[in-house]
């Protein structure tokens, strides 16, 4: 492997372009690294999919590092045989009564389903069912770790119980209260399966896999016009937890701090947190609020900026969590409302349904038109609704300021800085050089960070002072921030 102190050594004695390319090279190794956390579901529940070699292409044009699968499709896995990306398979529910009864059947899936592809296949997670603990049939729940025991025993016997960890994943009715996330609780129905599960994840270090939606949280609570905003991390007064007095400014920290207060009140302060399931849908039925490309490509595109940060939650800060975006396509045959078949952020024939910062590459498909109105929220309201220009006439935009960049406020909370960044990012414009290895990502701080991408939705919008405001954070300045290689756009006088 090219170690970056190895290359830093020699690299003034290379020719310039074999120096670029090595530079190149490493500088998309550290976003690589950086973003390893994001991953994407793979539904089947289509009959127009295009063909998993295909697939398995389109994932290694963008940033997706992991795949989960919801069973163990063997052309799935073969297809991403060598390309290093980790893959979470699952067995079926069905399969949970054999599994737990019969430890030569559990043997036989591990063999069948993970020796014959691994480590070719990069194989990093096995989900013991999906959702069984939400579905109410006590026969089946009961048979749940004695399941997951024998997967476990079976890859021990094989020897990649260590490499390869076993879960099973949840909805959050798990929780009987998760609001404030100080108080997460979980459901007493079930509590001795759950206890065991719990007790399993501890034993192996394997992940609690949890499917927190903000999308659903929002479709219950539509009367406050503030929460559209905290659940698509944009800027908002946000939510005060009245036991701990931390003031959550999304819904996504708020829902995953809720779980770690249930973990911790039961004593499972080790056990990690995975995000197995999350995401927007870019269109619904008349009657599904917020359902629209505008909310989707926002959630999803500050989501991503907000795991590329690594600031973390309140309660798990300064990392990621692994989160798996729902859903990489549509899938058509599933049953339920409208937004059920609208979650893909790719269409079957791979052009993109909205841009979410994903792509290595830009994407050459235009961004599918908002299917319903999005309600106003943040603090850049450009009259034309949008950072393109309006196709019809317009009123001449003021004269922009010369001299004038954007910068934060003294005294400005990180956390707030931290709500500023996700939504100009969130907004189209280029955050490449606040990622690591990019020319303004050192000093590697909020408020350098926060500064960078203001100024830079403020440019694009034309400089206008109004959008420079960000909820009263911003202010126009005179000065020019540019420092060493890293250049803010911007117009002297």
């Amino acid at each position: 492997m090219l170690r970056k102190r190895d290359s830093s050594v020699s690299m003034a004695t290379l020719p310039c372009s074999v120096a670029f390319v090595i530079l190149a090279f490493l500088q998309a190794l550290n976003i690589a690294n950086s973003q390893s956390f994001v991953g994407v579901n793979y539904g089947q529940v289509a009959d127009n999919l295009p063909p998993p070699a295909a697939t398995a292409k389109l994932l290694q044009s963008t940033y997706i590092q992991k795949v989960r699968l919801y069973g163990s499709d063997p052309e799935m896995i073969k297809a991403l045989a060598n390309t290093g990306i980790g893959i979470f398979i699952g067995t079926a529910n069905g399969d949970i009564p054999a599994l737990a009864s019969d430890p030569n059947f559990a043997k036989n899936w591990v063999n069948t389903n993970v020796v014959q592809y691994y480590p070719s296949s990069n194989i990093i997670l096995i989900s013991v069912g999906n959702e069984v603990m939400t579905f109410g049939d006590r026969n089946l729940i009961t048979q749940l770790v004695p399941a997951m025991q024998n997967i476990q025993n079976a890859l021990n016997e094989v020897s990649l119980g260590g490499k390869i960890k076993v879960t099973t994943v949840h909805t959050m009715a798990l929780l009987t209260v998760s609001d404030p996330p100080s108080a997460g609780t979980f459901d007493q129905n079930n509590g001795d399966v759950l206890k065991g599960i719990l007790e399993f994840n501890n034993a192996n270090g394997s992940p609690f896999a949890i499917n927190p939606y903000p999308y659903f949280a929002y479709r219950g609570d539509t009367n406050r016009p503030e929460t559209l905003p905290f659940c698509l991390f944009e800027p908002n007064s946000g939510r005060v937890d009245a036991n701990t007095k931390i003031k959550y400014l999304n819904m996504f920290d708020a829902q995953l701090d809720a779980v770690r207060s249930a973990l911790n009140g039961w004593g499972f302060r080790n056990v990690e947190i995975v995000v197995a399931e999350t995401g927007w849908p870019y269109k619904g039925d008349p009657n599904e609020v917020g359902a629209n490309v505008d909310n989707a490509r926002t959630f999803i595109s500050n989501l991503v900026h907000h795991l590329r940060t690594q600031v973390g939650t309140p309660l798990m800060p300064n990392k990621s969590v692994d989160t798996y975006i729902f859903a990489l396509y549509d899938e058509n045959l599933k049953p339920g409302p409208g937004s059920e078949r609208a979650f893909g952020i790719f269409k079957p024939d791979l052009s993109i349904n909205y841009d979410v910062g994903l792509s290595r590459v830009t994407p050459s498909v235009p961004v599918t038109p908002s299917s319903g109105p999005v309600t106003p929220s943040g603090p850049v309201t450009p009259s034309s609704g949008s950072v393109t220009p309006s196709s019809g006439p317009a009123a001449p935009s003021p004269k922009p300021i010369k001299g004038s960049w954007c910068l934060p406020k003294q005294g400005v909370s990180d956390a707030q800085l931290q709500i500023n960044i996700d939504y100009a990012c969130g907004k189209g414009i280029d955050c490449s050089p606040i990622q690591p290895g990019g020319a303004c990502f050192e000093p590697a701080t909020v408020a350098s960070h926060a500064a960078y991408a203001m100024n830079m939705l403020y440019q694009s919008l034309g400089r206008n002072p109004r959008d420079c405001d960000f909820s009263q954070t911003g202010t126009p300045s005179s000065n020019n921030p540019s420092y060493n290689g890293c250049s803010y756009p911007g117009e002297s006088t």
